[in-house]
This record gives C-alpha cells, structure tokens and sequence, in this order.
C-alpha cells in the first residue's frame, strides 16, 4: 500500500475515533458517584463495649463518596474512638466542576464550605444532600491502617454502621445522625466503619 493510501486510512479511523467519542463531555469528567448512600436498619441491635464506651447501632451503612477534605484530632474526647473525620461528597458534590467553585475545610469536628460572589455552583439544599462530614470509628487494625492513607480526592468505599456512643461512667453521648437531609449540630454520621477501600 502506498505512502498516501496509508494517510488516508489513518484519516478515516482518526474521523470514526473521534465520532464515537462526540457525546463525552469536553473537559469535566462529571460525578464520580451517581449513588447517595445506602442506609438500612441495623443487623441487630446488640451494643458493645469499645474501651470506656459503649456502641449502640442505629442503622447498618455503606457508601462510595469522594474525599473533599480530612482532618485528623487528637485531644478531644471523640479521638479516643475517631480519631479522624472526612468530608464526603457524592451525586453533584462528587462533580469537579461544582467542587471548583467552593473552598472547602474542616475544624472542630464541623466540616465547612463557602461560594464566591457569584454564589452556589449549586443550590445549597444540594449541597446538604450530597455532601457530609463523617466521625469514623475504625473496627479493627486493617481499617485503621486504610484510612491512614485516605487523602483528598481519592474515591473510597466504606461499609459499617451508623452508631450512639456513651461514656457510662459520665454520661458523655455521642450520636450519629442517620439522615442526608440535615445540616448544623448534630448532623454528622458517627460510622463504625467495618471496612475501607480507596477506588481511585
């Protein structure tokens, strides 16, 4: 075959190429999780004891989410069981475009988000439903060991169980919530995580 019959053919399969792939998005790779989480009630009811703490489960958990931002504690009484929190992001809070347009940081066990003066890159009833900041309980060693490593911008998939936690010698509680919808006190998920992967 001749040098511009080879041209040719390259021409063509470069046109087909680039036909099958005109109805991608240019520039934005979208949501990387379509899927809010998943919560269902739990697989019993049975508390256990946790050190001076006791786990009581309020509903069983699983979720894939995007990292947003982590913040590691040390001196509060939560980091005797959490030692670390991360904001998630799943749906639209997963998408870098949306993310582009928001500062987002973590202090105090709250996880917080502001816009510029062009306001929202989306509605803020959105943000609330896809997006959270999550107190982690790791279950055991290998846990612990994963979410050493989680960092920003990872994808991860977590599994466990939404938890009321109680100090019995003081009285101390702490609770999950146990809906997407809310936001304010009170509103992070307190998650015995049984198990922890980084997807991307």
């Amino acid at each position: 075959m001749s040098k511009f019959a080879w041209i040719i053919v390259l021409g063509l399969l470069l046109l087909g190429w680039r036909s099958c792939r005109s109805d991608e998005p240019a520039g934005n790779d979208g949501a990387w999780v379509m899927d809010a989480p998943s919560q269902s009630p739990p697989r019993s009811e049975q508390s256990w004891q946790e050190g001076d703490f006791v786990l009581r489960p309020l509903a069983d958990f699983s979720l894939q989410a995007r990292v947003l931002s982590r913040e590691d504690y040390r001196v509060d009484t939560e980091s005797e069981l959490a030692p670390t929190d991360l904001a998630l992001g799943w749906q639209a809070m997963s998408d870098s475009a949306v993310l582009d347009k928001l500062k987002i940081s973590q202090s105090g066990r709250w996880y917080h988000y502001r816009w510029g003066r062009e306001g929202p890159p989306i509605p803020a009833k959105q943000i609330v439903r896809s997006s959270a900041n999550m107190h982690l309980i790791p279950a055991n060693d290998a846990v612990a060991e994963a979410l050493a490593v989680v960092g920003e911008d990872q994808l991860i998939a977590l599994r466990g169980q939404l938890v009321e936690v109680e100090r019995p010698r003081d009285g101390w509680r702490w609770r999950s919530s146990t809906s997407r919808e809310d936001s304010g006190a009170g509103s992070c998920e307190v998650i015995w995580v049984e198990s922890l992967s980084i997807l991307r």
